[in-house]
């Protein structure tokens, strides 16, 4: 057989394994990444033996890293880290410099080199964004106060990535060269990078800008999807020729693509791109796990995950504590971050064979797949951590308020556990009204309910020139597909009281109303129906209301009609 064949057939064998056991995950109530990772160990070299070239594999586990990392560019913007608040900027700047100082000492102390330690607390510094983040829409617990929290801090991570890539590309290349050397070696990485962010940052802002401006841009959906596939990969390329890191280029250029309106669009379009190649990574990260090799180690493993998780989680805890969050908030944060994530993997590749030698790269991969397959547990049992630290905090000052002689009832005791910030936060992202499309009808809906309801509507569309008509209105807008499911959680719409559906399209509209009411079951859905025949379709899809334009356009035409009777 070719080469090329031989790809592809491993490729198949790969995808084909990851389906099965990914199914199988799902119905043990598990995250699909588990069964990816578990495909790519029975499967790969070490176990079967069913796909040999892991070499070519790992050239599209790269890509998928890589269009990850984009897309998650794409979602990230500097407002959002800011509406988050200080637990994003503080409790993340001091999660990542206190558990990589933590790391290194520890690898220093087992005998590593400066440099490798590092490193090595670079790699455990961060957690992993894709499987937290899922896990988290998943349960329906990003909206929660420790999800928001557990966000903010990933977010930070994320940031983090670039200067941490950085480092370690100058670390892995000097390991006998003097302080001169390295200090030219970082002048230079830091040029080249610059030199690249600044050339996207020319393109995304005075070319592409000109592109969605075009009017069959505006009509050919294929093109701004195109777009970014050209994007990510002219990104993964240029660092690739230029000898720095593809993965940190891609999320740089989803970074600075994010500011496009079409960047949550884009998000949504390239999913299925990204959902093939990031399957493939999270399998290629299990054939390079050895079951033997974690056997014959287990020692080393168990003792590096129990260090890593606990330590991770307890630095966590810590750190939200000073900020001032309870003890169970900060509990149930540290747990869903206490793994070591994706962007490890891409800092452990870089570092692997130059400063970091076989047996330990084998250790960070086993214990990178061990603490990825506990993440969907500490995620479930984080919630019922927090309650039941916070039902001890709240018999505790039950009991010390009987103790204190004319006290008021415990209930009084009881109520004021709940803090004054975290009764905001809930409040707003209740009684939002979201308008799905906003040509004529979407525009009267807004009309009638500005004078009231000004902050709470919110407007969902494809078009740039209805877009641009809200955006004049003050109202909150989102360019995108609302028959993407992507598009509508990224506008938050499981906090939605009220959702108005204009689009004319029958078919859209009932694929919106089945995102609406799996994404946001108590909300109410009005529904237009162009036709009467559609009625019925409509309300069966789960629509609270259906306005029948036939219906409104008879009785109009009636009414119309009696003004000339005599």
């Amino acid at each position: 057989m070719e080469p090329a064949w031989i790809v592809i057939l491993d490729i198949l064998i790969l995808l084909t394994a990851a389906l099965v056991l990914g199914t199988a995950a799902g119905q043990i109530r598990q995250s699909a990444i588990l069964g990816y990772l578990l495909a790519g160990m029975i499967v790969g070299p070490n176990c079967l033996g069913w796909v040999g070239s892991t070499e070519k594999v790992e050239v599209f586990a790269e890509l998928g890293v890589a269009l990850l990392l984009f897309t998650i560019g794409l979602e990230f913007s500097i407002h959002r880290l800011r509406r988050l608040g200080s637990v994003a900027l503080i409790g993340g700047l001091l999660q990542v410099i206190f558990t990589l100082l933590a790391a290194m000492s520890v690898a220093i102390v087992f005998g590593l080199g400066l440099r490798s330690s590092i490193v090595l607390g670079a790699i455990v510094a961060l957690s992993s964004t894709a499987c937290v983040l899922r896990l988290l829409v998943d349960r329906a617990a990003l909206d929660s106060v420790y999800g928001r929290y557990a966000l903010g801090i990933l977010l930070f991570q994320d940031t983090a990535v670039i200067p941490l890539v950085l480092v370690t590309a100058v670390l892995s290349g000097s390991e006998h060269s003097g302080a001169e050397n390295i200090g030219e070696n970082i002048f230079l990485t830091v040029t080249i990078g610059v030199t690249l962010i600044a050339i996207f940052f020319l393109m995304f802002n005075f070319v592409i800008p000109k592109l969605f401006n075009l009017r069959n841009w505006v009509k050919n959906r294929d093109l701004p999807i195109l777009l970014a596939i050209v994007v990510a990969l002219g990104a993964v390329m240029a660092a690739h020729k230029i000898g720095i890191s593809p993965a940190m280029a891609a999320f740089v250029a989803g970074v600075l693509l994010g500011g496009s309106p079409f960047a949550i669009q884009m998000r949504a379009d390239v999913s299925s791109v990204r959902t093939l190649l990031v399957t493939i990574f999270f399998a290629s990260i299990g054939l390079l796990g050895d079951p033997r090799w974690i056997v014959g180690h287990w020692g080393h493993v168990t003792g590096a995950v129990l260090a890593i998780m606990m330590g991770k989680a307890i630095i966590i805890l810590g750190i939200l504590r000073l900020l001032g969050l309870t003890q169970g908030l900060a509990m149930a944060t540290g747990l869903c971050l206490a793994q070591v994530g994706e962007f490890s993997f891409v800092l452990a590749s870089m570092a692997r064979d130059r400063i970091i030698s076989e047996h330990v790269f084998n250790l960070i991969i086993s214990v990178m797949i061990v603490t990825l397959f506990l993440t969907p547990f500490l995620v479930t049992v984080a919630p019922h951590a927090a309650h039941w630290l916070e039902v001890g905090r709240m018999r505790r000052r039950v009991r010390r308020r009987r103790d204190i002689p004319g006290n008021s009832s415990p209930v009084e005791a009881v109520a004021v556990t709940a803090s004054g910030d975290e009764l905001d936060e809930a409040g707003d992202q209740k009684g939002k009204i979201y308008i799905m499309g906003f040509g004529p009808a979407g525009q009267r809906v807004a009309h009638a309910l500005l004078d009231q309801h000004l902050k709470q509507i919110v407007v969902i569309d494809l078009n740039q020139r209805n877009i641009a008509l809200a955006k004049g209105l003050g109202v909150e807008v989102q360019l995108g597909d609302a028959t993407q499911r992507e598009v509508l959680e990224h506008t938050q719409i499981h906090g939605a009281d009220v959702i108005v559906v204009t689009v004319p399209d029958p078919n859209a509209s009932r694929l919106i109303i089945h995102h609406c009411r799996f994404l946001a079951p108590m909300a109410r859905i009005i529904v237009r129906a162009r036709y009467h025949v559609m009625r019925w379709e409509l309300q069966l899809a789960g629509a609270t209301e259906v306005v029948d334009e036939e219906d409104q356009v008879g009785l109009r035409l009636a009414a119309e009609a009696r003004k000339h009777l005599r």
